[in-house]
């Protein structure tokens, strides 16, 4: 091939990579921007209260085992004494049934520019629990001294900043109030209820029934512990999030313009709540590790809830719009070598940096404008800005208004493919997997008479007939 032409591609071909570098800059400031997103959430968690998970209620028994045993204390005679010993131990009673009734209602709050959806649930738990007897409470000796003291009721709260009462527990007929701490060892954030002495000579079921009004953000989580579960969430946010180990029900979901409303029913047999939480209470020297409370526990126990998420997050949408970047300048060179070759109309390579460089602030326009104005018309704007920017310089670059405004209508068609694709995103793959393939189907379409070994031989492919614009046309 001739020098000419193969210093023009390879021109061609350096110019995308510099171009690649804004780029580049471009996708590492939206990552930047959704980490102050991020920033910003933290911050107002910090501040009032962050994401909300939920366990209990669990009843539990601390008790004492008193027995004596012998204790050698001197070992040449062999002279033993009885010592009395006492393991301090606690039984876990989860209920039978739980019922809960979840509404949540939603509001937005700002650091600066930066929005963050808050929520405000008012929950109604009901259900039951079998009391144990003493055949209950295990011993280690056979002869021993069994202490039952006071038992009381457990609600693990990740964070009771969100509490806006002091929750009343309606247990057997008499109203209790929660105090602070959970009194658990794994999920220590929380409130517990004392229910002063009981008597467990003989099994008997308890009817209990609770309120609680929690606010947080973005999202609530709930740990099934109850023999059998039956949780339903109702809100008026219209793009709920399911997420954990178990989905709602699919004939009992249902989301629409009005919001959503799912239930779950979970039976013990298929999680190991219960087991996980009993595992991690039994290991004492994990008591310190668990200070921190629900931040581990979601990870370590069988959880599930929903997260109240944004329709359009604009950092997310602007990432996967620039990962198209290179495509549009790519399509665009490919276009000017098209013009260079059949037309044999000259263009400079400065000419193709102007309009690579007008292609990218394209994507630094989206992000800029869409933090402030809806997603869908921050494209619309900043597409028409670089189009009319693009079509006005093509116009004399090309030597033709008709050219300028030729290729301004196609790229017009390829950022409308464009915003298909991203509102698209279970379709996203096939969508550009058609784009690329009728744009390779145009090119060859265009091409398929061009002699290109013929091509190779001219003495400057792109100043065979020097065309010169005609005063009409630019006029």
């Amino acid at each position: 091939m001739q020098r000419a032409l193969f210093f023009k591609l390879f021109t061609i071909g350096l110019l995308m990579l510099v171009i690649g570098i804004p780029l580049v800059m471009i996708e590492n400031t939206i990552n930047a921007r959704l980490r102050y997103r991020d920033d910003a959430v933290r911050s107002i968690a910090a501040d009032s209260v962050g994401q909300q998970s939920l366990l209990g209620p669990v009843m539990i028994i601390p008790y004492s085992e008193y027995y004596e045993e012998e204790e050698i204390v001197d070992v040449p005679s062999k002279r033993s004494v009885q010592r009395q010993r006492v393991l301090h131990k606690r039984l876990f009673v989860f209920p039978n049934e739980l019922k809960m009734l979840s509404n949540l209602d939603t509001d937005q709050r700002y650091r600066g520019i930066h929005k963050v959806l808050v929520y405000s649930g008012q929950h109604l738990l009901t259900g039951n629990f079998n009391l144990p007897d003493q055949t209950a409470f295990q011993r280690d000796k056979n002869n021993s001294r069994l202490v039952i003291e006071a038992p009381m009721v457990s609600l693990g709260l990740s964070d009771t900043r969100g509490l806006k009462n002091i929750p009343v527990i309606q247990w057997d007929g008499r109203n209790i109030e929660f105090q602070q701490n959970s009194q658990m060892h794994f999920f220590k954030h929380g409130l517990h209820a004392p229910l002063g002495k009981m008597d467990f000579n003989a099994a008997q079921a308890i009817e209990f029934s609770l309120e609680l009004s929690i606010d947080g953000i973005e999202q609530f989580a709930i740990v099934p512990i109850a023999k059998n579960n039956q949780v339903t969430l109702r809100s008026k946010w219209q793009h709920p999030q399911f997420f954990g180990r178990f989905l709602p029900s699919t004939k009992e979901r249902k989301v629409d313009a009005n919001g959503f409303s799912a239930t779950w029913n979970i039976s013990s047999l298929s999680s190991n709540a219960q087991q996980q939480l009993l595992a991690t209470e039994c290991c004492q020297a994990q008591e310190k590790a668990m200070e921190t409370g629900v931040a581990q526990s979601v990870g370590a126990i069988d959880s599930f809830g929903v997260a109240l998420i944004e329709p359009i997050n604009i950092y997310s949408q602007s990432d996967r719009a620039i990962k198209y970047g290179i495509l549009f300048v790519a399509l665009s060179f490919a276009a000017f070598f098209l013009f260079e070759i059949l037309k044999q109309l000259p263009i400079h390579p400065v000419q193709y940096a102007l309009v690579g460089l007008a292609l990218v602030l394209f994507f630094l326009l989206l992000v800029s404008l869409s933090e402030h104005i809806h997603f869908m018309w921050a494209y619309l704007i900043a597409s028409i800005a670089c189009l009319s920017l693009i079509s006005f310089y093509l116009s004399y670059a090309l030597r033709s208004w008709r050219r300028g405004l030729g290729f301004g209508a196609a790229l017009s068609l390829l950022y409308g493919v464009l915003y298909g694709l991203l509102q698209s995103e279970n379709n996203a793959l096939v969508m550009g997997s058609i784009l690329l393939f009728s744009v390779l189907a145009s090119i060859m379409l265009v091409t398929r008479k061009v002699d290109w070994y013929q091509l190779g031989k001219l003495t400057d492919p792109i100043q065979i007939k020097g065309n010169t614009p005609q005063a009409d046309e630019l006029t």
